[in-house]
């Protein structure tokens, strides 16, 4: 058998979350911006469900495992489609303001 690795998010790898300048009194060290915890959360979910799928079909694991981790990428990706949604939606808004 062949050892062939399919990645669904191997996009999501190289997003690297961008440096904006702080406010020195709201410079704190450690913490990251909401988004890329986003980023990191929506990457997590979909490698738990795609190893909780390739276990499953590979060495018969738990289906209820796999149930369980797919059904929380669902509820992620409709998550980040919607947020996706709404920044479309408000950009359009601002397309249609006059100047």
């Amino acid at each position: 058998m062949s050892n062939v690795s399919f990645s669904a998010y191997a996009a999501l790898g190289s997003v690297q979350p961008t440096k904006t300048p702080e406010k020195p009194a709201q410079a704190e060290e450690g913490k990251s911006s909401g988004l890329a915890e986003g980023f990191s959360t929506f990457k997590a979910a979909l490698q738990d469900a795609e190893q909780a799928a390739m276990q499953t079909a590979v060495s018969g694991a738990d289906p209820h495992a796999m149930v369980e981790a797919l059904a929380q990428a669902e509820l992620v990706l409709d998550a980040a489609v919607t947020v996706r949604d709404k920044v479309v939606e408000a950009y359009q808004e601002l397309l249609r303001m006059p100047v």
